[in-house]
């Protein structure tokens, strides 16, 4: 979605780009328009009156141009680049998760975060958001980076438990994402 998709999507009270803060890590969006419009499109996290941002919402919605970031210090505005930097520096996989998240929306899903286990994110079906859970989630993986068959093994219960599907976004080094979905493995 480029900025004219998102802005002909936008309601008629909201003037894009949103303002946006950065101060650390923490990116929020303060103005009420601009909080009901993200919100009601399954982006951030409401707090305190503000609209808290994932460092890979605001580097999607930077990117769209749908927002832009003052530094909270300098008051300048941020680039792509030194956002992504800033995140980098808390978290070695934010390329990674910017990647996959940048992919789920531009296919039309509502992606969250996840909660544990190597769970990237949850995944809404297009439409499904604010109507129920999500019905799949998300484990982000490189090409080139070994991940355990016990790890697999322990997360697939823990989604299975959940009664959600386990959905593994593979990274190929020039950052294509193929999707496999995982199913319980009985060997007998």
């Amino acid at each position: 979605m480029d900025k004219a998709e998102f802005e002909s999507e936008k309601s008629k009270d909201v003037v894009f780009p949103v303002a946006a803060s950065l101060k650390e890590t923490i990116v929020t969006v303060s103005s009420p328009d601009g909080i009901e419009e993200f919100s009601s499109k399954g982006y951030g996290v409401t707090e305190n009156g503000k609209l808290r941002l994932a460092f890979h919402e605001a580097l999607f919605l930077l990117r769209k141009g749908a927002i832009e970031i003052k530094n909270g210090k300098t008051k300048e505005n941020l680039v792509f680049q030194d956002l992504l930097k800033r995140f980098q520096s808390v978290d070695k996989d934010a390329w990674v998760r910017y990647l996959i998240y940048r992919d789920l929306r531009s296919r039309g899903y509502v992606a969250r975060e996840g909660f544990g286990l190597g769970i990237d994110f949850r995944l809404y079906e297009r439409g499904d958001y604010g109507k129920g859970t999500a019905k799949h989630l998300i484990f982000g993986i490189q090409e080139g980076q070994p991940v355990s068959v016990q790890k697999l093994a322990r997360t697939q219960r823990y989604v299975q438990n959940l009664k959600k599907k386990l959905v593994l976004a593979v990274i190929n080094r020039r950052g294509e994402i193929v999707y496999y979905s995982l199913s319980e493995l009985n060997l007998k």
